[in-house]
């Protein structure tokens, strides 16, 4: 198996990169963990208080449960994915099955800050866009898509998600195998990833 990490600030188009090299491979070899998915239960606290909550910080994450459900996709077993709703800031009840692939995507904003996941990667990718574009994207998916308001993703940004962002996703770009400028459709980066994957699959 062969699994590749995919991560980059908010809005700086991970999930384009994503789905540019699921294009290029057959449907059936490749799958896609989502790092959002693997956000903390926290069914102790209230909806208040997980608002609260600095979903930007690695602490926010279960890369213990992550890197198990990665070590047991390696090992070609199925896993129940969770599910986290971004409007309720908690897991659902509901898992996804997923199954073993010749490729696994491993996507999203902290997956290069853990070392242990690092470290089952075989290809580390950094997609890099500039901060207005990612405001931007962000403030368009999280109003049309989680329920947010305009001042609300603003007060997060600014408060969390920009200092964070230079605190602990930023310098991960420096153990990045490749840098994706996401200002464009580039067609070079993602040839080159292809290349590798076709290497790495021989």
């Amino acid at each position: 198996m062969l699994i590749i990490g995919i991560a980059g600030g908010t809005g700086s188009g991970k999930t384009t990169v994503v789905q540019q090299i699921m294009n290029e491979l057959p449907l059936e070899e490749v799958g896609i963990i989502s790092q959002d998915s693997y956000y903390k239960q926290t069914p102790e606290l209230s909806y208040d208080e997980r608002v609260k909550i600095n979903f930007d910080h690695p602490n926010a994450i279960d890369f213990e449960l992550l890197t198990t459900h990665l070590a047991a996709l390696k090992a070609g077993e199925t896993i129940e994915q969770p599910v986290y709703s971004f409007i309720t800031h908690n897991r659902t009840t509901d898992t996804i099955i997923t199954h073993p692939r010749k490729v696994m995507i491993v996507e999203g904003i902290l997956i290069l800050s853990d070392a242990r996941l690092r470290e089952m990667f075989d290809i580390k990718i950094f997609v890099h866009a500039d901060s207005d574009e990612r405001l931007i994207r962000r403030l368009k998916r999280d109003i049309a898509e989680r329920g947010r308001d305009m001042q609300e993703v603003l007060n997060r940004y600014q408060n969390t998600l920009k200092p964070m962002h230079d605190q602990f996703i930023e310098p991960t770009k420096a153990y990045a195998d490749i840098i994706i400028p996401h200002d464009r459709y580039n067609t070079v980066a993602i040839d080159i990833v292809r290349a590798v994957i076709d290497q790495k699959l021989i």
